[in-house]
Formats: C-alpha cells, structure tokens, sequence
C-alpha cells in the first residue's frame, strides 16, 4: 500500500443504486461490531440493517463510501439529530486500510463538511475504537476532548460532542 501520504482517499456521496454495496460492508461491519454488541444472524446468515433505505429517503442522512486509491475501503453514514446534531450513525474501514492513518482522515473530512456540532457515540467494551475517536477527535479540534458516559438498553457508552467550523 506505501507510504501514508501516498494514499489518495476520496469520501464520495453515494447513489441510490450503490445500496446493494453498502448492504455488502454492512454485513463486514455487522461482524466487526458482533464482538461487542449482541448482534443476530438472521435466519438467510445475514445480519442485516432495517435502516439502510432511508439513507436515501431521508434528508437528514447522508451515506459516503470510502474509496482508497480508487478502491472500495469502507462507508460513512451521518445523520442530522432531532436536536440539530450531526452523528457518525455508523463508521467503517476495511480490515486493510486500518492503522493507516485512513480513518482519521476520512472522519476528518466528514466533520469539515457538515459544520456545526457533532457527537460520536463508541460502545465503552470497544476500547480500540475509544481510541481511535480520542485521537481522531483531538487531532481535528486541536484538545482533548473527553467523552460523556451514558447507559442505553443496558449497555454502556461513550459519547464525544464538539464542535466543527467546517472547512
């Protein structure tokens, strides 16, 4: 792959008729996630995600696939909160490109786009993803900034909010 800086990453707004590629790294993602949150396999071995289509229906969500190099490496979906807060919903790169600097960049990206206040929800047993947020976050808004724990449906978060200037 070379060198970090080599990489050419693109964040790319999908199309309605990318939703079957998204269902795919969906399933990658679901198996990923499976290691910390109780997650079933459906009864056709898929795990599934009820709400893919309103990534398309929905205004206020927003899908991206990740390219690197050209090649597929992962999805964003953000999502515009009732209170007027952007959420990364869901967050995934690839086994690959991971460790690479690629995520950070790919997050970093999504914040300047959607300027405004933000909040990144990590599952509290996900200690490598609370890292990577940590560091993501930090390096983007220049301090620390140390997440809230809360409890939903018996499991237990992390919750970062900050703020995005944009660009």
């Amino acid at each position: 792959m070379g060198k970090r800086a080599s990489f050419r990453i693109e964040v790319v707004l999908a199309l309605p008729e990318q939703q079957s590629i998204f269902a795919n790294l969906l399933e990658l993602y679901a198996h990923d996630f499976s290691e910390f949150h109780n997650l079933e396999l459906g009864p056709d071995g898929r795990f599934g995600y009820k709400p893919l289509p309103l990534y398309w229906s929905d205004p206020t969500r927003h899908p991206f696939l990740v390219k690197v190099g050209g090649q597929l490496a992962g999805f964003v979906f953000v999502k515009r909160e009732g209170k007027g807060v952007w959420d990364v919903a869901e967050f995934f790169i690839a086994r690959a490109y991971r460790r690479k600097g690629i995520g950070m960049k790919v997050a970093h990206e999504v914040w300047k786009r959607f300027p405004g206040l933000w909040e990144v929800r990590v599952m509290e047993l996900n200690h490598r993803a609370l890292n990577f947020w940590q560091r993501a976050i930090a390096a983007f808004h220049g301090d620390v900034i140390h997440p809230i724990p809360i409890e939903k449906d018996g499991e237990s978060w992390r919750v970062f909010a900050f703020e995005s200037k944009g660009s």
